[in-house]
């Protein structure tokens, strides 16, 4: 269950970095203690309820360290799971699995719980065409894992980062001296560029509302900390003359009435800045 953006190339990457900041020159408390011709076998515990995720990455990481290792997948990514139940088996080199058990657990842990929050989440929104999106609050150079994880648990990734997509926020608009400025200099960027990227702009009142429809020239009206009544004419304004985006102050309780004022998108930085880790143990046995 992988994404466009999670390519061979991008996988090696990550688990390289991952990889050389953990292991430095050598996991010398395996190599003192565990002879190099050891062979053990461990698996996965789960010793929480939620929704699985990082099981692809588990076995890619155990491969890319140590490809001689025999991984059995018992369940898959995206599965709802029960404490007590066992995702998967390693086999082979004990200093192998030892070195590399903290890295996948740490992945899975926070992918985990991730796709968890997600799937909580999006369960509000049935019944509605509303889509649940990401952000970019994710930890440094660990967002692939992280938006990975949204996408497992069934949410909408947003722009992977600032060169996919523009997006004219608060700040963009203030310092480029209005909205309409913002607007014009990005359309007049583009066409100087000859790039083809999607444009989304930040409103905060139902005035900015009004103005961008005024302008035109934009893809998505992102409505940023409004109220529900006020979303409710904001896209009755727009009259799907664009796409729609609710975001911030978006919670659990009140996410199902955000996505009843009829938005296209609800985006949620909580989703990967705001989860505890789900408890999960790699065991030998």
């Amino acid at each position: 269950m992988k994404p466009p953006y999670v390519t061979d190339y991008s996988l090696s990457q990550f688990i390289a970095s991952a990889l050389a900041e953990d292991v430095g020159d050598g996991d010398h408390s395996t190599l003192a203690s565990i002879p190099k011709k050891a062979v053990s076998k461990a698996r996965l515990l789960v010793k929480e309820d939620g929704i699985l995720a990082g099981i692809e990455l588990a076995q890619s990481i155990f491969h890319y360290f140590d490809p001689s290792l025999r991984f059995e997948t018992i369940l898959t990514d995206g599965t709802s799971v029960k404490k007590g139940e066992v995702a998967f088996t390693v086999h082979g080199s004990a200093r192998s699995i030892l070195t590399t058990e903290r890295l996948v657990l740490n992945c899975m842990q926070r992918m985990s719980a991730i796709a968890t929050k997600t799937r909580t989440l999006t369960s509000f929104l049935e019944g509605t065409n509303t889509r649940l999106l990401d952000t970019r609050k994710t930890t440094p150079n660990a967002r692939l894992i992280e938006k990975w994880a949204v996408f497992i648990g069934g949410g909408q990734n947003h722009r992977i980062g600032l060169y996919d997509m523009i997006m004219l926020k608060d700040n963009h608009i203030d310092m480029a001296g209005g909205i309409e400025q913002a607007i014009n200099r990005t359309k007049d960027y583009l066409r100087a560029s000859k790039k083809n990227l999607r444009i989304e702009i930040e409103t905060r009142s139902l005035a900015e509302v009004q103005e961008v429809i005024k302008i035109g020239g934009v893809d998505i009206v992102m409505l940023d900390n409004m109220l529900a009544h006020e979303m409710s004419k904001a896209v009755f304004l727009i009259n799907k003359k664009f796409q729609t985006e609710a975001s911030g102050g978006i919670t659990q309780e009140n996410i199902a009435e955000v996505a009843k004022c009829g938005v296209d998108f609800i985006s949620v930085g909580a989703l990967t800045n705001g989860v505890k880790s789900m408890d999960l143990s790699l065991k030998a046995f």
